[in-house]
């Protein structure tokens, strides 16, 4: 009997220590020619799953391959900062929020999707309610 609990006992933890490493995200392979499109995809794709790191590797490709697309810029960095407040890393989250409100005030703000500009001021608003 004292044989079999030890055998239970053993097999539960490295259960739960298989997860806790399965959770950890390596570097994301991402082939070349992918489109933003499919990379944004993948990376809503991974974030229904909450593998947040998985879900900001892809849309870190949008911004190092896409950089002159204006609109899936602002929805990766956008999404990056939406993930960062959801795992409760309000510090990045903000960062990232606010650095993305700069770029409307810039003078080519009028090509950049307005949906971004307000999600992120609702959010900021909402950090700031949360903080008191």
């Amino acid at each position: 009997m004292r044989r079999t609990t030890v055998w239970l006992i053993l097999g539960a933890v490295l259960l739960v220590a298989s997860q806790l490493v399965s959770c950890a995200s390596a570097p994301v392979v991402i082939p070349d020619g992918i489109t933003p499109m499919e990379l944004v995809q993948r990376a809503q794709d991974a974030t229904d799953k909450d593998q947040y790191d998985v879900a900001i590797q892809y849309y870190q490709a949008i911004l190092d391959r896409y950089p002159d697309d204006i609109e899936m810029v602002c929805t990766a960095e956008y999404e990056i900062a939406f993930i960062k407040y959801k795992q409760h890393k309000y510090t990045e989250a903000k960062a990232g929020f606010t650095a993305l409100l700069e770029r409307y005030k810039e003078a080519d703000a009028e090509f950049l999707p307005a949906q971004y500009k307000i999600l992120s001021e609702k959010v900021l608003a909402k950090m700031e309610l949360e903080k008191k």
